[in-house]
């Protein structure tokens, strides 16, 4: 089996396992992995849960279309987005979440989410449980597309960072191949999670226990 076909075949898995999760409900959110010099995306405005091989987009790493679906396909609004994780972060896959745990998350004051001392930090590259993780927060726009120069602008005012929030919309996470980028939106939706009930209970998840 060739790196395409593999590469192909794992978005389309990722893609339901990432449905199961509630990420990318209603057509939703979206996916890209990059293998070499192809970039392979799902298209937009489609039950993700549902994608085959054959529906997925390839791209040159310049971000041209090389390969385009046959049928009533459109080229993902997160296009742009995802080629500055390639281009900026080396990244191997880029995944866009519409999660509601990401989407509560963004309801804080503030263009950051901060929490510290929360065991699952420990699966976010470059973190531990005594640091502080820190994800920056953009302001959603009406156009995903029209997101793409914060993002990017985002991803360099945060070198640590492997993921950008949007508000009231989802995130964005990124990893090195597909295991990673995968922990990594595992381990940021449970940390999102974990903040909002914290808040709720009256703990501040950005300020490490005294006990």
């Amino acid at each position: 089996m060739s790196s395409e076909t593999n590469a192909k075949e794992l978005l389309c898995e990722l893609c339901r396992h990432f449905y199961q999760q509630g990420w990318v409900s209603g057509t939703g959110g979206g996916i890209s992995i990059r293998e070499g010099e192809r970039i392979y995306m799902a298209p937009s405005g489609v039950q993700k849960e549902r994608i085959r091989p054959e529906h997925l987009y390839e791209l040159d790493r310049e971000g041209q279309v090389v390969v385009a679906p046959e049928g009533d396909f459109k080229l993902s609004a997160c296009a742009p987005l995802f080629l500055h994780a390639f281009d900026l972060r080396g990244a191997g896959v880029v995944i866009h979440s519409h999660s509601v745990h990401a989407m509560l998350a963004t309801l804080v004051e503030g263009d950051e989410f901060r929490v510290t001392h929360l065991e699952m930090m420990k699966g976010i590259r470059d973190h531990g449980y005594h640091d502080e993780l820190v994800v920056p927060i953009l302001e959603n726009t009406a156009h995903e597309c029209d997101l793409a120069d914060a993002l990017a602008d985002a991803m360099v005012r945060y070198p640590k960072t492997q993921a950008v929030l949007v508000r009231r919309h989802g995130v964005y996470v990124w990893g090195r191949d597909w295991v990673e980028a995968k922990t990594h939106a595992e381990c940021y939706d449970y940390l999102f999670e974990a903040a909002v009930k914290m808040r709720q209970l009256g703990f501040d998840p950005a300020r490490a226990p005294t006990r």
